[in-house]
Order: structure tokens, then sequence, then C-alpha cells
């Protein structure tokens, strides 16, 4: 990649010069290096605007600059009344790709393929595209159709990653593709990400923040690394680098609406003080107290028995007392040894937290068919929730989508880090269930 004293970006777009992948690459490198380069660009953006008519050869260079500066429905325009050449349907199909709408971004790199543009970044940029849109076959089938150096490259190895995480969701298998991705490309932004990301769901935070710290130096910005990043310091109650992230991201995406409420919440535990051992000790219990009897051998009685009272982690054990679990049918001192036991291993005992009560639940489960059932006892999890939202469900001591909907949305507000973005994202995920929140 050149550095950036290699060359002058605003000679670059401005000029009647050359203009194609390398030169894209170039301008995308240089801000990498240094962010301070993208007023540069944004410069000669305004200064090509005002200037002369514009060639066809200038308003493809104007395309795709409007692109790397996340303006993708300028863009679009722009470009449709460029040269129609191979990098201007391309870079169409970027900017449909980023504005989510999938078969017109296919529909634009089969062009590109058509006119000339190299068929493996196409085809990868296709995958992406098909992925997105649900069709995983499409999407494998993209993949194997190519062969030859392609294959080597950074893209195809993270390409292939993000497939196999939307179809199958094996992680350790993702984590290699990622792996092998980074180490053909130690600055792709996307499997940096993807690192990132299953390290924060392991819980891995500092692992995590490294890597999207590498992928948030790309250019143009990987939002959801500055995303999360934010949210992690947050976490570890960095406001002021939280801040930083969400104030990065609207500076490209002035209207972004996730990070203009994120940066609001930022600011506004930046004035509170929190315990922050205090809060990674209630994390950690919080995840204990998560953890499914299922998870233990016990015996069948005690089992059966536990499944009878509704009792499904240990937390439910906790705050149920040793007088309930008794005038259970069938449950004697031999069982009541074993869950004291079991208990014990992680420090907790029965009663302790009987003051919380046990929820009960919103809905009437002997009224439920076999598949509604099912739902409510799904891993919430299956919802895939951002960090942000995955968390605050830790935080309320929550496993499943019925112990979700035991929760109105104002009780979900007091969760530290939980705002109205994220009790929205968990209604919306609700919805594609048919289900709601106690009270809406």
């Amino acid at each position: 990649m050149a550095m950036i004293t290699d060359f002058d970006i605003k000679s670059l777009v401005c000029d009647n010069s050359s203009f194609g992948p390398n030169e894209i690459k170039m301008i995308s490198g240089a801000i990498t290096e240094d962010f301070s380069q993208y007023a540069i660009l944004r410069d000669a953006v305004a200064e090509l605007e005002i200037g002369e008519e514009l060639t066809p050869a200038s308003t493809v260079r104007l395309g795709v600059c409007y692109y790397l500066l996340g303006r993708f429905s300028r863009a679009i325009e722009t470009l449709a009344e460029s040269d129609k050449g191979a990098l201007s349907y391309f870079y169409i199909g970027r900017s449909h790709f980023a504005l989510e709408d999938n078969a017109a971004a296919i529909e634009n790199y089969d062009l590109a393929e058509r006119f000339g543009y190299d068929r493996g970044i196409c085809v990868l940029a296709k995958v992406e595209a098909l992925r997105n849109n649900g069709d995983f076959d499409g999407a494998l089938q993209g993949l194997e159709s190519l062969d030859g150096a392609i294959m080597q490259e950074a893209d195809y190895a993270y390409q292939y990653g993000e497939t196999v995480a939307a179809s199958r969701g094996a992680s350790e298998l993702v984590v290699e593709w990622f792996e092998r991705a980074v180490k053909a490309d130690d600055t792709h932004a996307g499997a940096l990400f993807g690192l990132a990301r299953e390290n924060d769901r392991r819980g891995n935070d500092e692992v995590a923040m490294d890597y999207y710290r590498r992928s948030s130096m790309s250019f143009p910005s990987h939002v959801g690394s500055l995303l999360n990043l934010g949210l992690l310091y947050e976490d570890h109650a960095q406001y002021d680098r939280a801040q930083q992230c969400y104030r990065r991201i609207l500076e490209v995406f002035p209207t972004h609406p996730k990070a203009s409420l994120f940066l609001k919440d930022a600011e506004a535990s930046d004035d509170q003080f929190f315990d922050l051992e205090a809060e990674k000790a209630q994390d950690r219990m919080s995840q204990i107290l998560n953890i499914p009897v299922t998870d233990f051998e016990l015996s069948v009685r005690s089992r059966n028995c536990l499944a009878n009272m509704g009792v499904e982690t240990l937390g439910d054990l906790a705050r149920t007392s040793e007088q309930e679990l008794l005038g259970s049918k069938n449950f004697g001192e031999t069982s009541l040894i074993e869950i004291r036991d079991m208990l014990t291993s992680k420090g907790l005992s029965l009663g302790q937290l009987a003051h919380e009560g046990r929820p009960e639940p919103t809905v009437d489960r002997s009224q439920l068919s076999p598949e509604e059932a099912a739902v409510y006892d799904r891993p919430i999890s299956d919802l895939n929730l951002s960090v942000r939202a995955r968390k605050c469900m830790v935080r309320l001591r929550m496993n499943t989508i019925g112990e979700l909907l035991r929760k109105t949305g104002d009780e979900m507000l007091e969760c530290k880090n939980f705002g109205v973005t994220s009790l929205n994202e968990v209604r919306e995920k609700l919805e594609i269930h048919g289900l709601k929140l106690r009270g809406d």
C-alpha cells in the first residue's frame, strides 16, 4: 500500500489523470494511515463539484469519491450519469449494498463483471450481497465457483468465514477463516471485526477491543467496529473514548441514528459514577445465576422435580427455599442434599435470593402449542442481539426468550447502558416471532 507521502489526494481526484482500483486503494490507504486526510478528500470533492463541466472520466471520479465519503445515494446518481463502464457499475453496486438494496447491488456487480471488472472481486462482492439477502446456498456456490489466486486473498477467506457463520454458526471454523484473512492482510477491516465479534461474545473484552481498534482504523470507516468498540469502552467506564468512537462515525455519517443516540448515552454516563469492579462482580454473578441446571449431573428424580417446578437456572434455585423444594412431590432429603452440593460448588445456597422472588410467567404455557412453547424456551442468543442489548440480558439474568417476555420496556431501560435504541431492537427481534414484551 502506498504511503500518504507518495501522492496528493486532491490532485488525484481533481486532475484529469487515470483513476481506477489502484488509485482508489491508494486514497483509502492514505486516509487509513492518517484520518486527517479525510478532510482533504472532502475538500477535493467540493472543488470538483464547483469546477467546470464534468467529463465522463471526472464524473466517475466524483461518483466513487461520493461512495468513499458515505454519500451513497449521491454516488448512485452521479455514476449513473458517467461512462457506464466497469468501475461505475461496481461502485453503483457497492453503494446499493451500503443502502441495503442487495438485489440492485447484485445486478450492478453482474454488469461490472460483464464490462470487464475483475471477476473474482465481483463474485466476492455478490457473495456478500447474497448472504445478506439470506441466500446462503447462493453465497456458497459463488465461493465454490472461484479458483486460482483469488482463493489466497484476504477477502476470499473473510467472505467464506462470514458465510459459514451465517449458515452454520460454527464459531471455531469461522475464527480459522478470519485468522486466515488477517494473515493475508492484517488491515482487513471485516476479518478484524469478525475476530473482535467472536472474542466479544466469549467475554474476552481486552482482545476484542484490540481487534475493534485495528478494524476501526480502516477507511471507509467500519461503522460496526466503532459502535461495538464504543460500547466496550462504556462497559469499562471509559466514556471519553466511547464518545470519540461515536463522533468518528458522525463525522462521516452525520445522521447515523445509533451513533447519535449512543453518543448522548455516553455523554450522560460521563457525569455518573459507577463502581467498575462492582459492575464486573455483578456481571460474573449474573453469568453464574444464568447457568441452566441441566448442565449438572443430577439424579432423574431431582431433574424431574425441578422441571415440574419450573426451575431452569441456578438463579431460580437460589430464589427457592428448602421448604418449597421439600413441598414438591417425590422430592426428599437425598435430592435436597444433591441440590445443596450443586449450589455450594458455585458459591450459592438455597433461598439466598428468596427476597427477589421468582418471576411469574406472562402467559399460560398450558395454552401454548408445542411449537410456541419451543420458541419460549429458546435461548436469547437466537435473537442475534447487538453487543449492548446482549450484555443487558446478562445483567438482567435472562437466559430464554420466555424470561425476556416477563419484562416491561421500562424495566429494561433501568439497566445500565441500555437505551431506547436497544429497546427498539429487542422489540423488533421479538416481533419477527410474533411476540411482545409485557405491557406492550
